[in-house]
């Protein structure tokens, strides 16, 4: 899993290979419209784009696509919305947004900090001393090791990584509690700060701390100090609900030469770390909001652009993930639910976006999906 969301993010980040800024215009997959440009830099290329998502094969059952930045966009829809109903696919579709929940996240600690409620520097010892008691780890982890992926603390248990026997427990809960109690009684992975891991475990803790500090659901929190100031208005967590209460397209599952219907499902135990719904809109909101220091202070936004210096190969910052390429810096997050796979990325000022989403049939896979590769490499051109 790990490998396969450091792919998917690479490749979406390299997208910044480009430095010459888009366009203006905009363009549908297959109207073969766009505007006028008003800068002298070459629009995204809407032939490339289109036909990167256009004849879906069995990789991916629908795909939405956003290309932006300061000098254009550009929109795209391919596939269908229901494998039974052949329908189009809906281009404003709600979709599982995975691990791109701990951007979110990150960011309410982060006003949290601003806000004087949270300190970076404290252990999370000091915000969640019952859970501590009594377990292996003596050495204190602090809140900022947490967002950056370098506690030491290993994954709680879940259902395992077969696909049937996840399937089959679907609509079973296992609560953030329990993977939380089940992590901290294997004791320490290293040493804190002295690796970088990236594991659900340390976001899981930061949605607790949210509660903790607050006297409020994590849900409540993220919502209000994240998502309404960005405009996020068809993001939200589901809880144990495992609808996709809006209109969405259904994520399947190739799993022994069959399509598996896989869009209703539990994913609580996910929570703070990856259970949120979201469109492809409202990420690029949040991309944009943030970048802009519309929703973190800049003091405490800094932390989204900081990758541990003394730690070798890091690449996690505060919810987001660094990509060099071609000497440029890039900054996104990938995410990924059985049926439903995305990612959203970003230069540090803005100067070019990407957001995507499809319904991944091999959303859990080691390699990157290869619908999403020929989006990302289409939008370089």
């Amino acid at each position: 899993m790990k490998r396969r969301l450091a792919l998917a993010l690479s490749a979406s980040l390299a997208l910044g290979a480009l430095t010459v800024p888009f366009a203006a215009g905009s363009a549908q997959a297959g109207t073969g419209s766009t505007a006028t440009a008003r800068h002298a830099c070459p629009a995204p290329d809407a032939r490339a784009l289109t036909e990167a998502i256009s004849g879906l094969p069995d990789d991916a059952t629908a795909a939405l696509v956003r290309v932006g930045g300061t000098c254009g966009s550009w929109h795209g829809t391919a596939g269908v919305r229901d494998l039974r109903t052949q329908h189009k696919a809906l281009p404003d579709a709600e979709f599982r947004a995975g691990s791109t929940t701990k951007v979110v996240t990150a960011a309410t600690v982060l006003r949290l900090a601003a806000d004087g409620r949270v300190d970076l520097d404290a252990p999370v010892q000091r915000y969640l001393p019952d859970l501590f008691r009594g377990t292996s780890f003596h050495l204190p982890i602090s809140v900022r090791q947490l967002l950056n992926h370098t506690s030491g603390i290993k994954e709680g248990t879940g259902w395992g990584d077969d696909f049937a026997v996840q399937y089959a427990h679907r609509f079973d809960i296992i609560t953030h509690h329990q993977v939380i109690t089940s992590a901290l009684a294997k004791g320490p992975a290293f040493d804190p700060g002295t690796q970088q891991q990236y594991l659900n475990i340390n976001y899981t803790l930061l949605g607790l701390l949210i509660e903790r500090v607050t006297g409020h659901s994590y849900a409540d929190v993220a919502t209000r100090l994240v998502l309404r100031p960005a405009g996020m208005h068809h993001t939200y967590f589901p809880g144990d609900d495992p609808r996709i209460r809006g209109p969405h397209n259904r994520g399947y599952q190739l799993a022994d030469g069959e399509f598996v219907d896989v869009t209703e499902w539990v994913q609580s135990d996910r929570w703070a770390a990856g259970d949120m719904i979201s469109t492809t809109a409202d990420l690029e909101r949040l991309l944009t909001s943030l970048f802009r220091g519309r929703i973190v202070p800049r003091p405490q936004l800094a932390e989204m652009f900081t990758v541990p210096s003394d730690i070798k190969d890091a690449t996690m910052s505060a919810g987001l993930e660094r990509t060099e390429f071609d000497g440029v810096t890039y900054w996104g997050k990938s995410g990924a639910r059985y049926g439903y796979s995305g990612a959203m990325a970003a230069t540090r000022d803005l100067s070019r976006t990407l957001v995507y989403a499809i319904t991944a049939t091999d959303a859990k896979g080691a390699g990157m999906n290869p619908v999403a590769q020929r989006i990302v490499l289409a939008a370089a051109r």
